[in-house]
């Protein structure tokens, strides 16, 4: 069953630490069954505080959508986001 890796970027706090990791992400993706469905396009808040942004990904199950996420290729990546950014992430499975 399909699952989707979502993440919201709520706040920017260091535009430079957002940028060393858009550097960094692409090599966490090679080789890897993902698929980016969006990322950072326009959207329209329906409930709740307006967002940045939001990205959404297409991993072909739960489990291997945590496992990417897991890897030390992209927890790489990762610490510049968390240093960059107040972002909310989930993986929700698909029907």
């Amino acid at each position: 069953m399909p699952a989707y890796i979502v993440f919201i970027r709520e706040k920017t706090l260091d535009q430079s630490e957002l940028e060393t990791y858009w550097r960094k992400a692409p090599a966490a993706m090679e080789g890897q069954p993902i698929k980016p469905l969006a990322a950072y396009g326009r959207h329209v808040t329906l409930e709740g505080p307006d967002v940045e942004g939001v990205v959404v990904a297409e991993f072909p199950s739960l489990e291997e959508a945590r496992d990417w996420y897991d890897s030390p290729a992209y927890q790489e990546a990762a610490r510049h986001r968390f240093r960059g950014a107040v972002y909310r992430g989930l993986i929700v499975e698909g029907v």
